[in-house]
């Protein structure tokens, strides 16, 4: 489990082939893995990863084919987000997060307004009922706060007002309209949607 919250910004090198997927070796000199092993999990641009290998302050991770299909950003080099496990007695500062990417958004604004920025990102319509005002969503790993929800027939429009801490210590000062980036929803609202899907269709509430 996760908290949204980023920890540090790595940079991947030259991706490997790795059968149909890719081995990524990430440099990684301020998040501190002196208390990572092999095994461990490590979100990588909000997808949850599995350490198979550590270097001074480096790091491999193994991406299948079947999360290469799910998720963006993840086959190539250049700059992540990064978030280790979370401990049992650590805070949680952002909100629960899994690490399962559920859905590949696009970036449509990214403009400074006033001392913040302005983000808007399309979701996927299979996402839109996951989604409201003041609610949580997770974009490339970190945790935000939804301003605006707008449902339209291409998806739903997600707006995020970005504070200027959030945008230095994240890659998120990287993103530009028509990028895509990694969405996971909230995880209370999954439950809650499950729980009314069943009371409406089933009857069993």
């Amino acid at each position: 489990m996760f908290t949204g919250i980023i920890q540090a910004m790595g940079k991947v090198r030259e991706p490997e082939k790795l059968g149909d997927g890719v081995r990524l070796t990430i440099d990684a000199p301020t998040l501190g893995l002196e208390d990572v092993k092999i095994g461990d999990s490590i979100a990588v641009n909000g997808a949850c990863m599995t350490v198979v290998a550590i270097e001074g302050t480096t790091f491999q991770i193994e991406v299948s084919a079947e999360s290469l299909s799910k998720t963006t950003g993840l086959d190539t080099w250049g700059p992540v987000n990064l978030e280790k496990a979370l401990r049992v007695g650590d805070r949680l500062d952002g909100h629960i997060v899994s690490g399962h990417v559920d859905g590949v958004g696009q970036v449509e604004v990214m403009e400074p307004k006033a001392e913040s920025w302005h983000l808007v990102v399309r979701a996927p319509m299979k996402l839109s009922p996951y989604l409201a005002y003041k609610g949580s969503i997770t974009v490339n790993g970190v945790s935000l706060t939804i301003n605006e929800v707008q449902d339209t027939p291409a998806g739903t429009r997600v707006s995020i007002n970005l504070i200027p801490h959030t945008v230095e210590v994240t890659t998120l000062k990287h993103l530009k309209p028509q990028d895509w980036v990694n969405l996971e929803i909230d995880t209370i609202a999954r439950y809650v949607e499950r729980m009314m899907s069943l009371r409406n269709d089933d009857g069993l509430f």
